[in-house]
C-alpha cells in the first residue's frame, strides 16, 4: 500500500502537469505542438519527462515493497521521488538549471537505489 500512496500524489502531478499544458495551449491558441512558444515548450517537457521517469520509479517501490522490505526504506524512496519531481516540475518553466539538476538527481538516487536493491534481491533469491 505504501507504493500506491506515492503513485495517487505522482498522478496527481502528472495531473497538474497536463492542467498547465493545457492552460498554455489555450492561452497561445495551440493544438498540436508547442506553436514555437518557449512557455509551451518548457510546460510539455515537464509534463513528458514526469511520464518518462515515475512509472519504472513506482513500478521497481512497488515490487520491492512486495518483497517485505522496509516500509521506511519503501517511504523513504517514495518522499524522495515525489519531491525530486516535484523540484524539477517547479524548476522547468522558471528555467532554473540548479533546482531541476537537483529534481533530477533525487529521482536518479531512487532508480539507482531500486535498480541495486532489486538486482541484489534477485541474486540472492536465485
Amino acid at each position: 500500500m505504501i507504493s500506491l500512496f506515492y503513485a495517487g500524489w505522482s498522478l496527481l502531478l502528472v495531473l497538474w502537469l497536463s492542467v498547465q499544458v493545457i492552460r498554455l495551449r489555450r492561452l497561445h491558441q495551440v493544438a498540436v505542438g508547442d506553436g514555437g512558444h518557449k512557455d509551451l515548450q518548457l510546460a510539455i517537457r515537464a509534463h513528458a519527462n514526469a511520464l518518462e521517469y515515475l512509472p519504472l520509479a513506482l513500478l521497481m517501490m512497488f515490487m520491492l515493497e512486495q518483497q517485505h522490505l522496509s516500509p521506511w526504506l519503501i517511504h523513504g524512496l517514495g518522499i524522495t521521488l515525489l519531491v525530486g519531481r516535484i523540484v524539477h516540475a517547479a524548476a522547468m518553466p522558471r528555467r532554473n538549471l540548479r533546482l531541476r539538476v537537483v529534481g533530477m538527481a533525487m529521482t536518479f538516487l531512487v532508480l539507482l537505489a531500486g535498480a541495486i536493491l532489486g538486482i541484489t534481491l534477485a541474486l540472492i533469491r536465485l
